[in-house]
């Protein structure tokens, strides 16, 4: 009995993978069957950004470096890229514009350190990583979180972009202030602030970044980092930044991040839900299924109003993903899969 359901149990996860990427990920979950070896070391980040993301933390997990480090280096990628208005550098400030980061960061180790309603420091990742090397704390927020990155070398910059202050400006006009799925970015280029010309699921259609890491060595790390929903209400702070929501890291049995409206995610504790499901048995892609279910059976209506999805991989490197809407995507980068992006399944 228990080897068929060990059989099912990789039979759906095969299943899964395949859907996503017919040739290389299918191969990696053969070789897993035959040789029990976990595919190691491996990277995924959430939507397209995180195909430069992954290459920038490739560089340090292909040479047997540290998951930790991998994370940091990826997302600042798009923490420094004035182009990608939901992260750091020109992301799309509060209604009363500012603009403010949320960022975590979680080692195998279960450290953790995070940074909420930070202004001015384009590496707000790297801030939080400070947080849990030097402070016995876990979160600062505000002006202390200000206050520290400057206090450790950090230099304060301007991160309103004149694309983004452009668009703010627009918004001003009529400030209809309620969140829909991606506002924020359905507002980026175009002829006009409103001008919805982004196709779903590309760079202008979401928000944040979450990376997981598995290094050579087996050890699980995990970031987060985004400048939260456009126009939010000033000292709003979302999920990214909130241990068990935005990220969550088990070296015993994986880790899982999130991206969508952070609120949503909050009421169930996404992503400790998706790792103790995990833990429990359950693929990566079914722990995410079933964390995205919660949220349908709290409040249906809302959940289609709105954008939330989960990414997850295990200890032996699966990787799997689930969303509410359509659009959603996510990078995977590894000795098999090459930083393909992949599509997750969605509930509606």
């Amino acid at each position: 009995m228990q080897n068929r359901r060990n059989f099912l149990k990789w039979s759906a996860a095969g299943a899964a993978l395949l859907s996503f990427n017919r040739s290389s990920l299918a191969a990696s979950v053969s070789r897993q069957r035959k040789t029990g070896k976990a595919t190691r070391p491996i990277v995924v980040s959430t939507w397209d950004f995180g195909i430069p993301a992954n290459a920038a933390a490739w560089e340090i997990l292909s040479k047997g470096g540290r998951a930790l480090d991998a994370v940091e280096a990826g997302v600042k990628v798009p923490e420094a890229d004035p182009n990608i208005q939901t992260i750091g550098l020109g992301g799309l400030p509060d209604r009363d514009g500012h603009v403010t980061l949320d960022a975590c960061i979680m080692d195998e180790k279960g450290n953790a350190g995070s940074v909420g309603c930070l202004e001015h420091i384009v590496h707000a990742i790297s801030v939080a990583r400070l947080v849990m090397e030097k402070t016995p704390h876990v979160m600062l927020v505000a002006d202390g979180a200000l206050q520290f990155a400057l206090d450790n070398g950090f230099q304060k910059q301007n991160l309103l972009t004149p694309a983004s202050e452009k668009a703010w400006k627009e918004w001003l006009k009529k400030a209809d202030y309620h969140p829909e799925i991606n506002i924020e970015n359905k507002t980026s280029g175009g002829a006009t602030a409103f001008s919805p010309l982004r196709l779903p699921g590309n760079r202008y259609n979401h928000d944040t970044i979450g990376m997981l890491a598995l290094d050579a060595q087996g050890n699980l790390s995990g970031a987060c980092t985004t400048s939260g929903l456009a126009y939010k209400m000033h000292g709003r702070v979302g999920d990214s930044p909130i241990l068990g929501a935005g990220l969550f890291v088990d070296n015993e049995v994986g880790a899982a991040t999130s991206t969508g409206v952070g609120e949503a995610n909050m009421r169930i504790c996404g992503t400790h839900t998706v790792v103790e499901l995990m833990r429990q048995g359950h693929s990566p892609e079914e722990a995410c299924r079933m964390a995205v279910e919660r949220v349908v059976k709290k409040d249906a209506a809302y959940a289609k109003s709105i954008q939330l999805g989960f990414l997850a991989i295990n200890k032996q490197g699966e990787v799997g993903a689930w969303c509410l809407q359509q659009g959603f995507n996510y990078a995977v980068y590894s000795n098999e899969v090459s930083n393909k992006l992949i599509d997750g399944k969605s509930y509606f």
